[in-house]
């Protein structure tokens, strides 16, 4: 598989849309030959699907379509030489993808073709299991319904450890330290800004623009600091 989890599309100074993580991406898009791509946009509630297709083509150098432009979404993912899955509210994105019947149609394309994907934010969190760690608000009103399960463990994007002064509520240490305990044979990734997951093949790589490093939680442990896949090694079928 060839799967880029990012836990955001844009660094703070940054304007790029993936900029951080451009040399990794392009470095694929040469290796892979590819030309083009099919964004899905469902995560974007005020956005313009568009408008994102473009933005993607400047960043990436390739030709981007969303696929709500489609008339069968299904085929148009069959036929895909890259997949791209933008932010924006996880419990819509995972919504949408179950009302259109893409789950399969991604799975087999990732699984069974090999075909690239590239997920930011929402688009990460959808890559998981679930998507019962993403920090959005369930804006709609339904189940929690099982994600793609690209990548075997919970991933948080947007991870922060800091305690803003004054704030009286659960940090997201203790959120996720919750989720382990009602899901203790799960596992938690935090990924901070500007940071990644990279599958290629069967090789599983960490990197951070920021030289920062990832959380990991389980239950019954203390949350660890890490800054390569290693401690990923038990966790995951990849090698690190």
């Amino acid at each position: 598989m060839e799967l880029f989890l990012l836990s955001n599309g844009k660094l703070a100074g940054d304007d790029r849309l993936l900029g951080y993580a451009h040399e990794r991406l392009a470095e694929m898009i040469a290796r892979r030959g590819v030309e083009s791509a099919i964004l899905i946009p469902y995560a974007l509630i005020r956005g313009d699907y568009s408008q994102r297709a473009q933005e993607l083509e400047a960043a990436l150098g390739i030709r981007v379509s969303s696929i709500h432009h489609a008339g069968s979404p299904a085929e148009a993912l069959s036929h895909a030489q890259c997949i791209i899955v933008c932010g924006g509210n996880t419990w819509m994105l995972n919504q949408m993808l179950h009302e259109h019947s893409l789950i399969v149609p991604i799975q087999q394309a990732v699984r069974e073709r090999g075909t690239p994907y590239i997920g930011w934010s929402a688009g990460c969190n959808v890559a998981t299991p679930s998507i019962r760690t993403t920090n959005d608000m369930p804006v709609r009103n339904n189940v929690v319904l099982p994600a793609l399960g690209l990548f075997p463990v919970q991933i948080n994007p947007h991870y922060i450890d800091t305690h803003p002064e004054g704030h009286m509520g659960e940090t997201r240490d203790e959120r996720i330290a919750e989720f382990c305990a009602v899901n203790p044979s799960e596992s938690v990734i935090g990924l901070r800004e500007g940071s990644l997951l990279q599958v290629s093949g069967n090789r599983l790589e960490y990197f951070s623009a920021r030289g920062e490093g990832y959380k990991l939680f389980r239950h019954g442990r203390a949350a660890t600091e890490h800054h390569d896949a290693q401690a990923l090694a038990g966790l995951v079928p990849f090698g690190c």
